[in-house]
């Protein structure tokens, strides 16, 4: 325990000496135990005390913190979003601990004898109040009983063999210190373990209900399995033997969203909605996806907000069903879209764009991950992520454009993507030098990648062969001489129609990287 005091002992150093420092570092304990209370029950999902702080960031931040955190930090900024509000949630419950304990600790001339009531009386009133607090946060019924339970545990556990306080010495002070940090520590570790696995309440929001046809039944007809194991194998077969370089259908697919937290939506629960400018405004189910025939799709994403040669660009085989028919039965009246996602995200472009568009609830083989936005998410070709919505709950026709979210803080990603080859192995292959990567260029197509060695002529690169698909990356590979020198090597692509990836260099923001990627071998 010499550790945690020393740690108390600094944090009581900040505290002004007119506070009660016991009561500041053990209130600050409560809070942090409150967090990993709710974490326990609800995981990264909305129902955890942060998730609200966060959303509340994430709306509010003005545009050019967040165009620096993507552009500059990358995922550092995302992470450290996530820690600015689990420290706001924190401190909020550490300050309702304080202000009840102090409550309590001045309640007046009460006689020694009433210590032990007093005493008794603290978990409960603390514990309740984070309860309180947690749920006017949250709604969240389960999420908030953990924040209670864990900062009534930490909080009574001061208190053992202490007293109200009342009449506090420094060695019962140290003690509530030690004994409040000792709860906390044995507590956080129980409830990373938890937490890390989705939370004692991860499976409430996916029940299944035998009599509702959902993503996961669709996914085992042996019509859907056979197809989608043979597109996975036609992957397999044509991706280039470069080591070092991603298969044709990603192992890892790269995740970007406005919150961390996961939404929990239900296939039993979920429904589609096409509302705004149409004749006749429609709603479906997955009992209505299901009963289309199911087609699977090589499609590739990437997001606007990577380097050029970044790391937020892969390939999937989607399954799920085209959303044209739906579109048609609404008869749509406007000309732009605005797609809105149950995690609060939106995003607004033409409605041109939904041609030839796909509403996916399975990848690779797979119930679609919560992650990537189970139960149904939108694949629009050849355009940024960005438009390509997870948890998709309602397509809005409308007669004018608005702005979506990314668009209101400064980003223009709602057209088509843009070209790109990148360079993303390099290898010592036979006394040669071996370079290889993927190219795209959205539903334009990729015909060739040329690579240039020290500024020389332009020579053309091996190309995978195409997947089917109009909307799908190509891996390239180039091999040159080892002379043991470096060398610098540029590596551009050749869209269908014979156009040049332009070799003008532009960062991310506000419209997408762009520019020839070079890397020094």
């Amino acid at each position: 325990m010499g550790g945690l005091s020393d740690v108390a002992g600094r944090i009581g150093g900040y505290v002004p000496g007119w506070l009660d420092r016991a009561t500041v570092v053990q209130s600050a304990f409560v809070g942090i135990a409150a967090v990993l209370g709710s974490y326990a029950v609800a995981g990264f999902t909305p129902a955890f005390v942060v998730a609200p702080v966060e959303s509340f960031l994430v709306v509010w931040m003005p545009g050019i913190v967040i165009r620096y955190a993507i552009t500059v930090l990358g995922d550092l900024g995302k992470d450290l979003n996530l820690l600015t509000a689990v420290g706001l949630a924190a401190g909020g419950f550490a300050v309702v601990t304080f202000t009840v304990l102090t409550l309590i600790r001045r309640s007046g001339d009460a006689p020694p004898e009433a210590d032990s009531a007093i005493t008794a009386a603290v978990p409960l009133v603390t514990g309740g109040a984070v309860l309180a607090t947690a749920f006017a946060l949250t709604g969240g019924v389960g999420s908030s009983l953990g924040a209670g339970i864990a900062a009534g545990v930490v909080s009574g556990a001061a208190e053992i063999g202490v007293g109200t306080g009342r009449r506090d010495t420094d060695r019962s002070s140290r003690r509530r210190i030690l004994q409040s940090g000792g709860a906390l520590a044995l507590g956080g570790a129980v409830a990373g373990v938890l937490g890390s696995r989705g939370g004692l309440a991860s499976n409430a929001a996916i029940e299944r209900n035998p009599n509702v046809t959902q993503p996961a039944d669709v996914m085992e007809r042996s019509e859907v399995t056979d197809g989608v194991e043979n597109r996975l194998a036609e992957a397999s077969d044509k991706s280039l033997d470069v080591e070092g370089m991603e298969p044709l259908v990603s192992e890892k697919f790269y995740r970007t969203d406005i919150n961390n937290t996961v939404p929990t939506p239900s296939a039993v629960d979920w429904e589609l909605s096409i509302t705004g400018a149409v004749q006749f405004e429609q709603s479906y189910d997955f009992e209505n996806l299901g009963s289309f025939d199911p087609q699977h799709r090589f499609m590739s994403l990437r997001c606007v907000g990577e380097s050029r040669n970044g790391d937020k660009m892969d390939n999937a085989i989607w399954t799920g069903v085209p959303i044209g028919p739906l579109l048609n039965e609404a008869n749509p009246r406007g000309d732009f879209v605005m797609v809105h996602a149950v995690d609060g995200y939106s995003v607004g472009f033409p409605l041109e764009a939904l041609e030839g568009s796909f509403l996916a609830y399975g990848m690779n083989g797979e119930r679609l991950p919560r992650k990537h936005g189970y139960p149904v998410r939108l694949l629009v070709p050849g355009h940024w992520g960005e438009v390509n919505a997870k948890w998709i709950e309602e397509i809005e026709i409308q007669n004018e454009e608005e702005k979506g979210y990314w668009e209101k803080k400064g980003w223009q990603g709602t057209g088509p993507v843009n070209t790109v080859a990148k360079i993303k192995a390099e290898n010592r292959v036979d006394g040669r030098i071996q370079v290889g990567g993927q190219a795209y260029a959205g539903t334009r197509g990729v015909s060739e990648v040329q690579v240039s060695i020290d500024g020389g002529e332009w020579q053309d690169a091996t190309l995978s062969d195409p997947l089917p698909g109009q909307d799908v990356w190509r891996q390239w590979k180039y091999e040159f001489d080892d002379d043991g020198a470096d060398h610098e090597v540029v590596a551009r692509a050749i869209e269908n129609d014979g156009d040049v990836q332009p070799d003008e260099e532009t960062g991310s923001f506000p419209s997408g990287a762009s520019g020839w990627v070079s890397r020094t071998v």
